[in-house]
């Protein structure tokens, strides 16, 4: 049982630990306070779900050091957790007793993070809180996460855009025709970048027309500026990826240009793609445009990643069944569907009878050999392209770089 004293200018509340020893809660500043917190004591102790107040008295960065030698993840996701870490969580709650994270102390961090970042920063910084706090309610450290149903979002984020075939075509028209491949491939596989980038020639196979996702080494990372080969994203990322037949063409030609490479998708220099060189030097000057050339600007703002938004838009448009969609993108299907529902190879050419219709009816020919074999052309769409695309034959050609 628990009882009450007075203690100096206030009141106690003492009772028995499990291990028989005595504790004492003080800072009561009356008694209906003290005779209050006594019978919640009294009442998790019946319940069974009595929390040792010693261990709430672990500090914040004593337990993220618990917490970090047993959690795995993969070393992308450890850097950007490492990144939360000691930016934002540790230099404010440290040396802070676990117990002594109040929701209202939590409400008011958040507020400040508000101030320095932007909302989606603010949500992953106080989502991996979270999970710390979650697991130390799991450990039994404390009794309550003070995250818990902690309101973090002011309306959502906004929708991300997605491209239209023409757009696609356009993009691609005005890269060198590797890079055309790329983002082709991007946009007709929905495959990640990372996925793109660490894609090797062993695992693309043309004959079948299908990219098998590599569970140790599927996707290229970078972690501190270093680039280095891993697991993709999800287990449900190690998947095959069918290609129609338009893309394994424009893939067997690739081959055949760059016979001994490794990797399918490489840099100026050969070596592995690094997004942030390939968002500068590429993407953005291609959604950019160049009034010189007659290019307007294409969907400004897009990330490369929205091509896989793009990617998903046109199953829906198609009618590929959500099992299929889930398989191809990498996705787990969850619930009673996911358990029930199976691909099968009529849903398979469907989607691909699909895919490449939409590329014959807006798509381009990327390689063509009526230039001399230094040369790579791109030949731009031009029954469907916007008037503000066309251009001179002769500009029309843009050499491999």
């Amino acid at each position: 049982m628990a009882w009450v004293e007075k203690h100096g200018d206030g009141f106690r509340v003492r009772y028995r630990l499990p291990d028989g020893s005595l504790y004492s809660e003080t800072g009561f500043a009356t008694r209906d306070q003290a005779e209050n917190r006594a019978a919640d004591v009294e009442s998790d102790q019946r319940r069974d779900q009595f929390v040792d107040p010693r261990l709430a008295r672990t500090t914040v960065g004593d337990w993220i050091h618990e917490w970090t030698a047993a959690h795995d993840v993969s070393d992308g996701t450890w850097a950007k957790y490492n990144s939360h870490l000691h930016n934002h969580i540790l230099p404010r709650f440290a040396d802070m007793p676990l117990g002594d994270v109040k929701r209202i102390v939590v409400k008011g961090w958040v507020k400040t993070l508000r101030r320095s970042l932007a909302e989606s920063s603010v949500r992953d910084v106080v989502t991996l809180f979270s999970m710390i706090m979650g697991e130390a309610v799991d450990e039994e450290l404390i009794g309550a996460n003070p995250c818990r149903k902690l309101r973090i979002d002011v309306g959502g984020p906004p929708e991300r855009p997605h491209a239209s075939a023409d757009d696609v075509d356009a993009l691609a028209g005005r890269v060198s025709p590797e890079n055309a491949v790329l983002i082709t491939t991007a946009a007709y596989s929905g495959m990640r970048w990372g996925e793109l980038a660490g894609l090797q020639w062993s695992r693309t196979n043309l004959d079948t027309g299908q990219i098998t996702i590599d569970p140790e080494v599927g996707a290229l990372h970078e972690i501190k500026g270093r680039l280095e080969l891993g697991p993709p994203k999800t287990p449900a990322s190690v998947r095959t990826v069918y290609l129609p037949a338009f893309l394994v063409d424009a893939l067997a030609e690739l081959r055949r240009r760059n016979p001994t490479a490794r990797f399918v998708f490489t840099g100026t220099d050969g070596g592995l793609l690094r997004r942030s060189n390939f968002r500068r030097r590429v993407w953005l000057p291609a959604l950019a445009g160049d009034p010189k050339l007659g290019w307007a600007p294409i969907q400004p703002g897009m990330h490369f990643h929205d091509l896989r938004h793009t990617y998903k838009t046109w199953l829906i448009e198609d009618g590929v069944p959500d099992v299929l969609q889930h398989k191809q993108m990498g996705h787990k299907y969850h619930g009673v569907p996911g358990i029930y529902s199976h691909v099968t190879r009529p849903m398979i050419d469907a989607m691909l009878a699909g895919l490449q219709a939409r590329w014959e009816q807006f798509g381009s020919t990327i390689w063509t050999d009526h230039y001399p074999e230094t040369t790579v052309v791109k030949i731009a769409c031009s029954h469907s392209a916007p008037t503000d695309e066309k251009r001179p034959a002769d500009e029309d050609r843009q050499q491999a770089v």
